[in-house]
C-alpha cells in the first residue's frame, strides 16, 4: 500500500513496517520538562549501543569484551516478548503475548544477559512494542500461544476484542490526531490505551522487564499512543516508572503530533538530527556549527542517532553503507555536544524484509563479527574509541569551531577533546587551534593501539587528515607528556560495603547543591570482594548520597544522608573513610586476570585460598577488565590460590584437571599458561 505522509511517499507491506512512518524533516518548538533529563550515567557513560536483531547470549558476551571495557553506558536491545513466526525483521514488531519469549532467546537466556551486562557495567534497555498487537488473523505465536483476530488468551496479553480501539481501518491521514492515534498502523490491532485494564496490562508487562534487570525502555510507535495515555500507563507501573523511557515520536512539519508532547513520560529520540547528519555529510559539514540550534528537542532530553533499524532501510539517514562518511557521522555524534547519542550495530542486508542470520526454524543465529553478515559497528575503532572520547569530554563546551575549507571542519572541547573531520576525497595537512594541554596524543579513531600520534604545543596541533576520515584526541588518551592526563579532581568513586547482602545497590546523590538523581539512582557495580562502587562526574564539588537495593529498603545515614568529598569515598557502617578498598595490595589481595579467548558469554572464577576451603561452585563472576580481558580481586592475605574457571553453564578450564596455581598482587591466565603482571596496565 502506497501511504502519503508529509511530503515524501513510502510504499509498505501491510505485514510490514511498525511505527515508523513519519519521514520528513522535522523542525520542532518544545516547552521545557522535568519528567527526567538523559539516562542516567552507567559505567561513566551515557552512550547507548543499539545492536538490532542479536541475540541475548550474543549480546551477553559483547557487554563482557567489548562495551564494557570500551565504555558504553547501556545496550539497546529489540524487543524481548512473544511475536508472531516468520523469517522477516519485523516479525519482533508484531506481538502476541507479553512472555519473555522470542527469536532472540528464551526468557533464562535475557535475565543471564541483563546479569551479565551489568557486571560488564552496562545497562539494558529494552524495546517495547506496547502500541499494538499482530495484524495476523490468527495463528500460534513463537512461544506456542495461539491467537486470532483482536484474541489473545493470557495471562500475560490477555486481550480480547473490547480492548482495542473501534477504529479499524488503517491509518491514511497523518493531519489527523485521532486517526493517527486510534486506528490501525498498517494493520495492526491498535490496543485502547484509554483503558484502565489494558493500561494495567501493558503496566505488568513494563514492571516484569524491570523485575529482570532493564533500565529502561524504547517505547516503539509512541506516536500513536496518546501522550496522556502513556503518562498513565507509566504511573500505574510500581517500579518501572523509576526507570528511563525514551519514546520514538517521528515529528514533521505541520502534523499535530510532535515529540516534545510525550516528555511528561520520557526523553524522545530526534529524528531530525540524523537527516541533518546526511544531508551535511552529502552536502557541507561545515552546515553542523549549530545544529542544536535548529528547534530540535533540548539537548538533555533528545535521544540521538546517525541510524537506526527503520532509517537505515527507508533511506531517511546515511547507513553503514556508506562506509568512510557513515564513521564520519558517528565520530561527529559522539564527540558534538547535544542528545544521548545511540550507535547501531544490526546486519547486512539487500531486502527490505529480510531478517537477520537465523536458522531453519527461525531462531536467529548468535552474532559473528568475522562474518560479513553481521555489521558490529559498535567495534569498529572511528566508534567504539570514540564512546571514550565522549565519556572524557562530558559536561565540556564546544570551542574553536574552525572550517578553512569546504566539508572540513576541526573543534576542540573544553580542554580535554579536540577533533578534525575531513568529508573530501583527498588528504589534508594543516595546523588548527586545539584547546589541549602541551602533550603527544594517540589518535583514538586511527587504531586500538595508538598506531598514530599528533602533539599539541602552545594550543596549536598541525594533523594530517585523510580522505574522508578524521582524528580525535583527548586527555584519556596521552601518549606522552607533559599534559596531564584527566582530573581526578572531576570525577569520585563510591564505594560502597556489600555487607548487607542486597541482591542490587544504588547510589542516589546530587552534586554540590545541584537537583538529585532520579530514585532509586545509579546502579552500584562490582569493584572487588564485598564492595561495589560507581563512579561520580563530581567536578571537585561535595557529594550528598543514599544508598537503596532499588526495592524500597534505604540507607540514608539515619536521615542524616553521607557527605562524600575527594577523589574516593568508602562508605561502610555508616562510616566513611578517603581510602580505596580495593587497592591492590600485594599482602593482602590479588587481582586474577583472564583471557576472554574462549567467547564465553560470563566467566567465573572457582578458588580456595592457600589450604582453605573452595567457593561455592561456579564461584565468583569476574568482570571486564579491558579488551581480552577480565578480572576478579580476591583477599588473599599473602597466600597463595588454587583456581578453575568456567562458564557457568558447565564449560570449565581446570587446567587439563591439574588447576591453576596463582600468586602474587596481579596474576594472568591464558591459553593454559600463567604469568604475573596487569595485562591492561
Amino acid at each position: 500500500m502506497q501511504i502519503d505522509h508529509g511530503s515524501r511517499k513510502l510504499v509498505k507491506r501491510a505485514t510490514g513496517l511498525l511505527g515508523c512512518l513519519a519521514l520528513a524533516l522535522a523542525a520542532v518548538v518544545v516547552p521545557s520538562s522535568s519528567a527526567q533529563a538523559g539516562p542516567p550515567q552507567r559505567n561513566d557513560s551515557d552512550v547507548i549501543s543499539n545492536m538490532f536483531q542479536w541475540t541475548w547470549n550474543s549480546i551477553a558476551r559483547e557487554c563482557t569484551q567489548v562495551l564494557g571495557p570500551a565504555g558504553y553506558g547501556y545496550v539497546q536491545v529489540s524487543p524481548p516478548q512473544e511475536h508472531i513466526r516468520g523469517n522477516q525483521w519485523w516479525t519482533s514488531y508484531q506481538p502476541v503475548s507479553y512472555k519473555i519469549e522470542s527469536k532472540l532467546g528464551t526468557r533464562a537466556e535475557f535475565k543471564s544477559m541483563i546479569d551479565t551486562c551489568n557486571d560488564a557495567g552496562v545497562g539494558v534497555i529494552a524495546d517495547t512494542v506496547i502500541n499494538h498487537m499482530t495484524g495476523q488473523t490468527g495463528g500460534t505465536g513463537w512461544a506456542g500461544t495461539p491467537f486470532s483476530t483482536e484474541s489473545y488468551p493470557g495471562p500475560e496479553g490477555g486481550y480480547s476484542a473490547q480492548d482495542f480501539n473501534t477504529c479499524k481501518r488503517n491509518i491514511a491521514n497523518y493531519g489527523d490526531r485521532y486517526e493517527v492515534q486510534n486506528c490501525r498502523l498498517v494493520g495492526l490491532q491498535d490496543l485502547a490505551t484509554a483503558k484502565t485494564y489494558v493500561r494495567e496490562e501493558i503496566a505488568r508487562y513494563l514492571d516484569d522487564l524491570a523485575s529482570l534487570g532493564v533500565d529502561g525502555y524504547r517505547v516503539d510507535a509512541a506516536k500513536h499512543i496518546p501522550a496522556a495515555d502513556l503518562e498513565a500507563i507509566k504511573a500505574a507501573t510500581t517500579t518501572a516508572k523509576n526507570l528511563y523511557w525514551i519514546h520514538e515520536v517521528i515529528g514533521a512539519p505541520g502534523e499535530p503530533i510532535q515529540p516534545s508532547e510525550y516528555l511528561g513520560s520520557g526523553d524522545s529520540h530526534e529524528f531530525g538530527y540524523g537527516r541533518a547528519l546526511k544531508s551535511a555529510f552529502d552536502g557541507n559539514i561545515a552546515e553542523l556549527q549549530n545544529i542544536n540550534n535548529r528547534g530540535f528537542l533540548p539537548s538533555n532530553r533528545a535521544g540521538v542517532f546517525v541510524d537506526n533499524h527503520d532509517t537505515e532501510r527507508n533511506g531517511e539517514t546515511m547507513t553503514y553503507k556508506w562506509g568512510a562518511k557513515y564513521k564520519l557521522g558517528n565520530i561527529f555524534m559522539l564527540s558534538y555536544p547535544y542528545g544521548s547519542p545511540s550507535t547501531y550495530s544490526g546486519y547486512t542486508f539487500t531486502n527490505y524484509d529480510a531478517g537477520a542470520p537465523q536458522a531453519s526454524n527461525g531462531k536467529v543465529n548468535d552474532a559473528n563479527c568475522d562474518n560479513a553478515e553481521w555489521t558490529c559497528a559498535h567495534r569498529w575503532p572511528e566508534i567504539k574509541n570514540m564512546v571514550g572520547f565522549h565519556n572524557t569530554v562530558t559536561g565540556t563546551s564546544l570551542q574553536n569551531w574552525q572550517s578553512p575549507a569546504t566539508n572540513v571542519i576541526a573543534y576542540s572541547r573544553g580542554n580535554k577533546g579536540f577533533v578534525a573531520l575531513n568529508n573530501t576525497n583527498a588528504t589534508v595537512s594543516r595546523e588548527f587551534s586545539a584547546s589541549l594541554p602541551n602533550g603527544t596524543y594517540c589518535n583514538v579513531v586511527a587504531s586500538d593501539t595508538c598506531s598514530q600520534t599528533f602533539t599539541v604545543s602552545g594550543g596549536k596541533a598541525s594533523v594530517s587528515i585523510p580522505a574522508f576520515g578524521g582524528v580525535a584526541l583527548h586527555v584519556g588518551a596521552l601518549a606522552e607528556g607533559p599534559g596531564p592526563g584527566p582530573d581526578p579532581s572531576d570525577k569520585m568513586t563510591v564505594f560502597y560495603s556489600t555487607d548487607k547482602n542486597w541482591n542490587t545497590y544504588n547510589v542516589h546523590y546530587r552534586i554540590g547543591s545541584g537537583a538529585w538523581t532520579t530514585a532509586p539512582g545509579e546502579k552500584m557495580t562490582p569493584a572487588c570482594t564485598g564492595w561495589v562502587k560507581s563512579t561520580v562526574a563530581s567536578n571537585g564539588q561535595n557529594v550528598t548520597a543514599v544508598f537503596n537495593n532499588g526495592s524500597g529498603t534505604w540507607d540514608n545515614n539515619s536521615s542524616r544522608d553521607y557527605a562524600l568529598t575527594g577523589a574516593v569515598a568508602a562508605v561502610k557502617d555508616g562510616n566513611v573513610t578517603a581510602a580505596d578498598p580495593c587497592a591492590t595490595n600485594s599482602n593482602n589481595s590479588m587481582t586474577v586476570f583472564y583471557s576472554t579467548a574462549a567467547n564465553w558469554n560470563t566467566y567465573n572464577i572457582h578458588y580456595r585460598v592457600g589450604s582453605g576451603a573452595w567457593t561455592s561452585s561456579p564461584g565468583e563472576r569476574m568482570a571486564p577488565a579491558c579488551t581480552g580481558w577480565v578480572s576478579r580481586t580476591l583477599t588473599s592475605n599473602g597466600n597463595s590460590v588454587t583456581a578453575v574457571f568456567n562458564n557457568g553453564s558447565g564449560v570449565w578450564d581446570n587446567n587439563s584437571s591439574r588447576d591453576y596455581t596463582l600468586t602474587g598482587s596481579a596474576v594472568r591466565v591464558s591459553g593454559g599458561s600463567v604469568s604475573s603482571g596487569n595485562p591492561c596496565s
